[in-house]
């Protein structure tokens, strides 16, 4: 059995789609400027109204995953992260429109 054919499982795609999003904020908080807690980071995006911007950030690496799948025709694990994508879209609207 291949690599590819190893990690071809939607689950594989949901984890990477979840994971990356996650490990992206991460980083996008150590890069703030000013910012001392997480719990500060979390007010002052709420307050300038960017949490979507945020989220939409954390969110665009998933691309790239995607495409790797896609190349190595991992097709199982691509419509796995493609849904993690989507559930990450209704998110960021429900937090444009309901908050």
């Amino acid at each position: 059995m291949t690599f590819p054919e190893r990690y071809d499982k939607q689950v594989t795609g949901v984890l990477g789609g979840i994971i990356l999003p996650v490990f992206t904020a991460c980083i996008v908080f150590l890069f703030a400027k000013g910012e001392h807690t997480l719990n500060s980071w979390f007010r002052n995006i709420g307050e300038a109204n960017i949490m979507t911007h945020i989220i939409s950030l954390c969110v665009f690496p998933n691309l790239v995953i995607f495409l790797i799948f896609n190349y190595f025709d991992m097709l199982k694990a691509s419509r796995g992260v493609l849904a993690v994508t989507i559930a990450w879209a209704i998110i960021v609207f429900g937090v444009k429109f309901l908050l």
